[in-house]
């Protein structure tokens, strides 16, 4: 029997469940790592347990990348089989990835409770898988550890009980803490890609609604360059392996602007945040770190479920219209990086573990 288990399968639940899983060590909590695989480059997932000095997961299920419905399948009879071998008291899972649908149902059918870190986010967008599956989660969950009060207010709109929910800001800060430090001491990205001393913008595209779409993501592309353009400088791109597949398939050359590399180990793309002038980005977690970081950000996508960045004015929505995203990078480039941070204070895994039902001394943090 273990008291907590990790249920986890991508690049962002593996970076912002990482402060947590260190909690546990420095608490003393016996914990177990099930690693689901989703994930299936090294680049992307695995090599982050070494960078982030973290323990190898006692279980890799090794699923892989299909279909939702057969990914989710899979998902879901391997992490029963784990849970009934382990019997955890808490299982924990992060953010709205098919690795957290699974592991929710599971451990919702299970004897141990259920923790949801990253929980209330809301884009609206029913039409997003990433919406259902968080959804989802949240409702089956017995803990709900909120980042924000403004995702708290979403989870008390749909009926959620307040004591179940817990705001603990967003372990993604405990996480930045410690990595950046550890980023700019061991990331060379910087100097192997000639951009020391260099003015830079770093893109990541790679979200079901934007490059499974061929109009939209050539849309995107075209924006980009025409902002590259605008303010005379390199846009670097480290392409996810789905953004290629759809790159190839339909026959898209991607402008001279936008130089595209190989996808980045964690603290790699870490550095390269940290040094760019301007982030643009279809990501969820890329708009924390660049709102974190104090560096202007454009999302370009219709809507977002960290709203908070817009509110303070890290973040601007763009869509993927050309024209906006000129415009709208031309408006963040003016932002000073003087904004509040909206997600907390870097104590959140302690929050969480002092809101879970473990016989652990757990240091203390304000409320």
């Amino acid at each position: 029997m273990t008291d907590v288990a990790f249920v986890l399968g991508t690049r962002p639940e593996i970076i912002k469940l990482a402060p947590v899983v260190q909690a546990c060590q420095r608490s003393g909590i016996e914990f177990t790592i099930i690693h689901t695989g989703q994930h299936y480059s090294d680049t992307l997932d695995s090599v982050f347990f070494d960078q982030l000095e973290l323990p190898a997961p006692d279980y890799n299920l090794r699923v892989g990348s299909s279909s939702h419905g057969e990914q989710t399948g899979e998902m879901l009879i391997a992490i029963e089989r784990v849970l009934t071998e382990i019997d955890p008291d808490v299982v924990l899972v992060q953010g709205d990835t098919n690795s957290v649908l699974a592991g929710a149902i599971v451990a919702s059918k299970a004897r141990a409770e259920l923790g949801h870190v990253e929980a209330g986010l809301r884009s609206s967008d029913r039409s997003m898988p990433e919406e259902i599956n968080r959804i989802v989660a949240d409702h089956v969950s017995d803990y709900l550890f909120a980042p924000t009060e403004q995702s708290e207010s979403y989870l008390l709109d749909e009926g959620i009980p307040a004591h179940r929910i817990t705001v603990t800001g967003n372990t993604v800060v405990d996480a930045l803490v410690r990595n950046r430090e550890i980023a700019h001491r061991k990331s060379t990205a910087l100097a192997d890609l000639g951009l020391v001393d260099t003015d830079f913008f770093l893109m990541t595209a790679h979200r079901q609604e934007n490059v499974d779409d061929e109009k939209r993501f050539r849309d995107i592309l075209a924006g980009v360059e025409r902002t590259a353009k605008t303010h005379g400088v390199e846009v670097i791109y480290p392409v996810h392996p789905r953004a290629r597949e759809r790159i190839e398939a339909f026959g898209i050359d991607v402008p001279d602007p936008i130089r595209t590399i190989e996808p980045l180990g964690y603290l790699d793309f870490l550095r390269l945040s940290v040094a760019a002038d301007l982030i643009l980005t279809d990501s969820g977690g890329v708009q924390e770190e660049a709102c974190i970081l104090g560096v202007p950000c454009v999302t370009m996508r219709d809507n977002t479920e960290r709203p908070e960045t817009t509110d303070v004015g890290a973040n601007q929505l763009s869509s993927s219209d050309p024209n906006r995203i000129v415009i709208t990078a031309t408006e963040m480039l003016l932002r000073d990086g003087e904004w509040e941070n909206p997600f907390g204070d870097g104590d959140a895994a302690e929050r969480i573990l002092q809101a879970l039902p473990l016989d652990a001394e757990v240091r203390e943090v304000a409320r």
